[in-house]
């Protein structure tokens, strides 16, 4: 689940210029700048006051640490390349509590998250649901697009729903259906598509080359 290209920018809109833009329906970057040109607006000059007595009040001896330092700094960066790369927080700086127990969601974490649930939950549905359990998931569906956190990637959950009814009579068919649904919104944002012939590999059994065993 994530937000058609332009969507948090009307979002953010409609708000007024006291309110926080919603985090949920903003990728991080936005959300981010949107936060600074706030705080520089109400305290100016507040940043760069600080940054400067910061830098006055650095010893020569903490300089010299920190050169004596800097090819250690340097072979750890090098480590930490590939589980950086990894982490979807990895351009996010943490502190305080913050780096404790990590920061709201964004709506491309929220996105992942919530993608990963869905086609997780069709991945075990049952091959012959009886006629409850379908009820169940066709209600499910609705009510999770109806409180979506995101609104606009709701309403754009909520056509798809309109228009291709969910199918939720096998796991076959439902995993297909997120499959399709979650394509859908990759196709809007520019990202490649998933082949949906793979989902239960990607979703409940692991690769066929025994690279999740």
């Amino acid at each position: 689940m994530a937000t058609p290209r332009g969507a948090h920018i009307a979002s953010e809109a409609s708000s007024s210029p006291t309110e926080k833009p919603c985090r949920a329906c903003t990728d991080f970057r936005s959300w981010m700048s949107s936060q600074s040109k706030a705080s520089s607006t109400a305290r100016p000059g507040k940043v760069l006051n600080e940054a400067a007595a910061a830098t006055d009040t650095t010893s020569n001896s903490d300089r010299k640490e920190g050169s004596e330092q800097k090819s250690e700094i340097d072979r750890d960066k090098s480590n930490a390349s590939h589980s950086a790369a990894n982490s979807f927080e990895d351009d996010i700086p943490l502190w305080g509590d913050a780096k404790k127990y990590g920061c709201p969601d964004d709506s491309n974490s929220l996105g992942r998250g919530s993608w990963s649930l869905l086609h997780s939950m069709a991945a075990y549905y049952p091959n012959q649901p009886s006629p409850q359990q379908q009820q169940d998931m066709k209600d499910f569906i609705h009510l999770f697009a109806k409180f979506y956190p995101c609104t606009p990637c709701a309403e754009d959950f909520k056509e798809w729903i309109k228009i291709h009814t969910p199918s939720v009579d096998s796991q076959s068919s439902l995993s297909q259906w997120f499959c399709e649904a979650h394509n859908d919104v990759n196709r809007k944002l520019g990202k490649p598509l998933f082949d949906c012939n793979l989902v239960n590999q990607r979703w409940r059994d692991g690769w066929a080359d025994g690279s999740c065993d």
